[in-house]
């Protein structure tokens, strides 16, 4: 197995699924936008701000937002689309040869639907620059806490876990709802490992990836 680049660089630590990819990566330098302890706080809007960090060797984006939360096409472009890139190219123009992308289920930027277009043009712009291996999760619903987090619930996720956890064993793995545990399992280990190029882990491998 060929260990994943260090240092690393985690973008989206706030998260569910960045939470937990700090877990599985105690060495990476978290990104955010607002000050947290432990973190280096970065301005996805100017990449200048990514000059004075230490070269990485991989990075981890596990950047995102919602419709709602964002309040306007523009504002969930500029976070899911945008703000990935940048941290992407910051990364690739310092040295990094691995790179892992939270993405969604369904992304395709042929897609009719905004959210899931969005994030296939990003996986797009992303397998662009050139990594060595750059491996892309693309989750089913995600089932965690965010209230542990203080993240504003999302009403439409909340409702559909209660209907799918007492049955999520008869659910095909695919649609099954994820742990943002297995998801950032799955994700740091495959970029551990040898591989092609670019990587497209769906939910079914997610959750077998990933499992504990």
């Amino acid at each position: 197995m060929a260990p994943t680049p260090e240092p690393s660089w985690l973008a989206g630590a706030t998260g569910l699924v960045g939470r937990a990819l700090q877990a599985e990566l105690p060495g990476a330098i978290a990104l955010v936008r607002k000050p947290q302890p432990g973190a280096v706080t970065v301005d996805y809007a100017r990449p200048e701000s990514f000059a004075a960090l230490p070269a990485p060797g991989s990075v981890c984006i596990a950047l995102g937002t919602t419709m709602a939360q964002a309040g306007s096409r523009a504002a969930f472009r500029a976070v899911d689309f945008d703000a990935v890139v940048t941290v992407a190219r910051a990364a690739r123009q310092a040295g990094a040869t691995h790179c892992g992308l939270v993405s969604a289920m369904g992304a395709t930027a042929r897609s009719a639907v905004f959210y899931n277009r969005v994030k296939g043009e990003t996986e797009d712009a992303l397998t662009a620059m050139g990594f060595e291996r750059l491996v892309i999760a693309r989750p089913s619903l995600l089932d965690g806490e965010r209230t542990a987090l203080a993240q504003p619930q999302r009403a439409g996720e909340g409702w559909a876990l209660r209907l799918t956890r007492p049955i999520a064993g008869l659910i095909p793995a695919r649609w099954r709802p994820i742990t943002p545990d297995r998801v950032a399992r799955a994700l740091v280990l495959a970029l551990s490992q040898h591989g092609p190029a670019v990587q497209v882990l769906e939910s079914t491998e997610l959750q077998t990836l990933g499992a504990p």
